[in-house]
């Protein structure tokens, strides 16, 4: 199967350098993609921008991909869902949950000189990065890429409500399954309380996988693809 591989903010498609060819050893076509600002260079790229490119990649898959999504991009995944519900295959959501309809995408950090930088790493200390070494968190610190704000400032928009008929895979690195529903049932996530088919899969790892677990991680992307 397809599975495309969205990285969340300030990551390129070479975050899932170590991932790729573990899912290939399992038998399925990884295809990392590069979003717009994130990787190529634009800093005036926008959220539409971004969706559009996904979607772009959904439509050159091959049959019905499985379309995974981490951190901020979650939301990109599941706009993915919105725009194709019925080529997806299903969605899988790493880190992270989906914002609904009007929120900001990701209007986290400070904004400097119309980008978001990487804010370094006082924000993310505790579970979010304790599996990282500092040779790791040196490399991340230096290949990160300025958020454009138009992506960062950029509304949601969802109108297919065909999309709570995508199944989807929640993984839970620095939060547990226990957690993630917790925050479902709450009404945290309003998106994912109203899916058809949520499983939610515990990955003992911290926020980026792909780079402290990428063999555990191609394992748990393996089976959602098996699974839809």
């Amino acid at each position: 199967m397809d599975i495309l591989l969205i990285g969340g903010l300030w990551l390129d498609a070479s975050a899932w350098d170590d991932v790729v060819p573990e899912l290939e050893a399992l038998g399925h076509r990884p295809v990392p993609i590069t979003l717009p600002g994130q990787g190529d260079g634009a800093t005036s790229a926008t959220l539409d921008d971004q969706v559009a490119t996904v979607v772009a990649a959904v439509d050159a898959a091959h049959g019905k991909p499985l379309v995974v999504g981490h951190s901020a991009a979650c939301t990109l995944a599941w706009l993915a869902a919105d725009a194709r519900p019925e080529k997806v295959a299903g969605v899988t959501l790493i880190g992270g949950f989906p914002w609904d309809d009007g929120k900001l995408y990701a209007d986290l950090f400070e904004m400097t000189d119309g980008v978001m930088p990487f804010p370094g790493w006082g924000p993310f200390d505790g579970p979010d990065s304790d599996d990282l070494s500092e040779e790791a968190r040196n490399a991340m610190a230096a290949a990160a890429i300025p958020v454009p704000e138009g992506v960062a400032r950029g509304v949601v928009r969802l109108s297919d409500e065909r999309r709570f008929d995508v199944p989807v895979v929640v993984v839970c690195p620095e939060f547990t399954p226990a957690q993630a529903q917790q925050w479902i049932d709450a009404g945290d996530v309003p998106e994912l309380a109203r899916a058809k088919h949520v499983d939610l899969v515990d990955l003992d790892s911290g926020h980026w996988p792909m780079f402290s677990r990428p063999t555990e991680l191609a394992g748990v992307l393996a089976r959602a693809a098996e699974s839809v």
